[in-house]
């Protein structure tokens, strides 16, 4: 009888493993630990592991043409849903997918013409511009930068988005704007976003966006050894026109570096929240360099798709994803609350509802 029962839960056991959803994940150049983008989709699938029971597994590529051959392995091995991250990874999802119509997968970033590929897209313009709007409110130069990773469409829409929020709050507002490069690299590059950080700051900008990957964290480094712009370091018709930070208690570093008539710079993180990346002596107390961060939901974007193939409603094609959907944002956090009075998130909330109603139509190039 005790064989029997032994059997019996043996059995049990491997029906309940066949009957376990795998998900296999394609990750883009910058790896899995980006702090960005990457970081948001292995956060997703680490979700739906959790509350969903699925089981995942993932390939980082140490060359992007070894991407497909990650892939098909997963295909191979019989996954039920396989997702690639970043367009780069639209030819090789497509081809696979192409070879296995019995099985699902997903794209972030692209559109794939296969119809057992789930594209997920989003409107970063939108985001981009609620944020572009937080640092035309918070610029004490009116001055500011923007640091895009590869020179690609994708981030022109950041980009875009980013110049009309400025504007649409201050029409003077100078934005300056540089990509690191146009090949993949340009995403693993944190060297030379540092350097275009260091110019920006040379011409007065005090606030800085990047939406470039592991390489924003070049700019992330760059504010965190000089922390301010100083008055007299100031380019020509370029001047300091508020001092909103006066009265934030300041780090014993930053009170050091910056004597004097100085005021702090900024980065707006990006695809997930990186604010407390700007919590240079790690004491939430004093002032964050962290204004904020454009948030791109990766992360509620698959775990809504594995959330579909779980309960037997996988659909492909496009699935958009802005500010109507939970898509895209901004974060106010317990980094920069201090930083974003609840008079701005009140007007930002404002905006937002017209973005989404219609009445502010956000460019995307």
């Amino acid at each position: 009888m005790k064989k029997i029962l032994t059997i019996a839960l043996a059995l049990s056991a491997s029906v309940a493993s066949a009957q376990t959803l795998r998900v296999g994940i394609a990750y883009d150049a910058g790896g899995k630990f980006d702090k960005s983008f990457n970081q948001s989709a292995y956060e997703g699938t680490q979700r739906a592991v959790k509350n969903l029971g699925v089981k995942s597994s993932d390939f980082e590529p140490s060359d992007p043409s070894q991407t497909v051959q990650g892939i098909r392995a997963f295909a191979n091995e019989g996954f039920d849903l396989t997702v690639g991250v970043g367009f780069a990874n639209n030819a090789s999802i497509s081809q696979v997918a192409k070879e296995n119509p019995d099985l699902y997968f997903g794209l972030v970033d692209d559109v794939s013409a296969e119809k057992n590929v789930a594209s997920l897209v989003f409107q970063e313009e939108q985001g981009s511009y609620l944020v572009g709007y937080i640092a035309a409110m918070n610029s004490a130069t009116g001055v500011l930068g923007f640091v895009g990773g590869m020179d690609i469409p994708l981030i022109h829409k950041f980009e875009a988005g980013y110049v009309a929020g400025a504007k649409a709050f201050n029409p003077k507002v100078k934005v300056i704007a540089q990509y690191v490069g146009t090949t993949p690299d340009a995403w693993n590059n944190p060297g030379k976003a540092k350097e275009i950080a260091g110019s920006m700051r040379a011409k007065g900008a005090d606030i800085i966006f990047a939406a470039a990957g592991g390489s924003g964290n070049g700019v992330i480094d760059y504010i965190k050894q000089t922390q301010c712009l100083k008055a007299s370091a100031l380019p020509s018709g370029v001047k300091f026109v508020n001092n909103k930070f006066a009265t934030l208690k300041k780090s014993a570093a930053y009170t050091k570096a910056c004597a004097g008539d100085t005021r702090p710079m900024f980065f707006i993180g990006v695809d997930s929240n990186q604010n407390y990346l700007g919590d240079f002596d790690k004491n939430p107390a004093t002032m964050n360099h962290g204004l904020t961060s454009m948030l791109k939901r990766v992360d509620n974007a698959v775990y809504a798709l594995i959330k579909d193939v779980k309960e037997d409603k996988f659909k492909g094609g496009e699935r958009r994803f802005g500010l109507k959907e939970g898509g895209v944002g901004y974060s106010v956090d317990q980094y920069n609350k201090a930083l974003i009075t609840s008079a701005q998130v009140a007007r930002l909330e404002a905006v937002k509802a017209k973005i989404i109603s219609g009445a502010i139509k956000v460019p995307s190039k």
